[in-house]
């Protein structure tokens, strides 16, 4: 599976995208959300706050949206314009 991150999510993982493999039980963006949180102490600062959004294929999906294995995810902060 292929993540994307960006803002504040890449600043604090140091890094803009990567391809995981995850755990067959795995379904919903938030057992997704639950493992990277679970997986190391960066996601944990980067997620755990909650303040970001999720899409999925380039679909702005909710946390209980069902994920494909071949699917990419985007993590990315609320967006303000001026």
């Amino acid at each position: 599976m292929k993540l994307i991150y960006f803002a504040k999510v890449r600043e604090i993982l140091g890094k803009s995208e990567e391809i995981i493999e995850v755990p067959s039980e795995i379904k919903t963006i938030q057992n997704l959300i639950d493992f990277l949180i679970s997986h190391d102490p960066s996601y944990k600062a980067a997620l755990e706050d909650k303040d970001f959004f999720v899409a999925c294929d380039e679909e702005l999906v909710d946390m209980d949206f069902i994920i494909k294995r071949k699917s990419e995810i985007a993590i990315f902060p609320p967006v303000t314009g001026g």
